[in-house]
């Protein structure tokens, strides 16, 4: 990873605060198109993650990756400050997609002054309650982006350098996700994420990496746990979820945007993996 450009991520803060609980921060099926950084300040509680529990204390940061499905469980005192991150999916490199950070990382001395320091420049960017349904949705996820990126250029810059000096704590142990030793794969997925909007030939993809397509198909599967078309269809699902949250967007110009002419076809393949329709995961966010 020496050979990555700071230039190339582009995160921004969507919220931040503090919450201070007693036996009342239970939230079940938790999943959201942005992360979660914590910084726990007294007590302790759990979070139920797709490989197990895991307990949340005093002293560490812990981070929880975008769509990444989890419940929240609390069953006495528990104080954290916590921030939600909005990756830029036009970036040139995903730290989210393309990077596997540890969950809990020591935090280091300053980090609760950062924190605060982070809340004192964004005053307006606090969630209203902890429950996420009150605040994972499309109006409070666009007017935090719209006034993330009107603020002042002193600002945007101490901000967005403060957020990286509390991710830097990550980044020292991340590794490439899923282990991905085989560099043509790893440009296949790169190509991909550049262009999910498109229609994306397989074919096409095997040909650049100079193999024939059942080779290729194997080998992509071999290192992603998944055939290269579901791993497309999966991508293209979770940018359609960002859409509908963050955008006004008709549903059938965000499936033509997608690439898909049928709309019929992609609200199908949408409930597959949502197991919501796009009009009713939009109307559970919100809209």
């Amino acid at each position: 990873m020496h050979n990555l450009s700071i230039d190339d991520i582009r995160f921004m803060t969507l919220h931040v605060g503090f919450c201070q609980h007693d036996g009342d921060w239970n939230w079940k099926n938790v999943r959201s198109p942005f992360a979660r950084l914590y910084c726990v300040t007294e007590g302790e509680a759990q979070v139920i993650m797709p490989d197990g529990m895991k307990t949340l204390s005093k002293g560490h940061l812990y981070f929880i990756p975008a769509y990444t499905m989890h419940s929240d469980v609390c069953t006495s005192v528990f104080s954290h400050y916590y921030v939600h991150i909005y990756e830029d999916p036009n970036s040139r490199f995903s730290v989210f997609e393309e990077l596997s950070l540890p969950f809990e990382v020591e935090s280091e001395p300053i980090d609760e002054d950062l924190m605060r320091r982070l809340m004192a420049m964004n005053p307006q960017m606090g969630v209203p309650q902890s429950n996420p349904e009150a605040y994972d949705n499309h109006q409070s996820m666009l007017s935090n982006l719209q006034r993330s990126a009107s603020r002042p250029l002193a600002d945007k810059m101490e901000s967005r350098g403060t957020l990286f000096l509390l991710m830097s704590r990550f980044l020292k142990t991340a590794k490439r996700r899923d282990n991905i030793n085989d560099d043509r794969i790893r440009r296949s997925l790169t190509y991909i994420r550049h262009h999910i909007a498109e229609n994306i030939d397989i074919g096409g993809l095997a040909e650049e990496s100079f193999m024939s397509k059942d080779h290729f198909i194997r080998i992509f599967r071999k290192q992603t746990g998944m055939t290269p078309n579901v791993y497309v269809t999966k991508k293209k699902m979770e940018c359609a979820e960002l859409r509908l949250i963050t955008t006004t967007t008709p549903i059938k110009m965000i499936a033509h945007q997608l690439g898909y002419a049928d709309q019929s076809y992609f609200i199908k393949l949408f409930k597959k993996h949502t197991s919501l329709t796009p009009q009713h995961y939009r109307e559970q966010y919100g809209l």
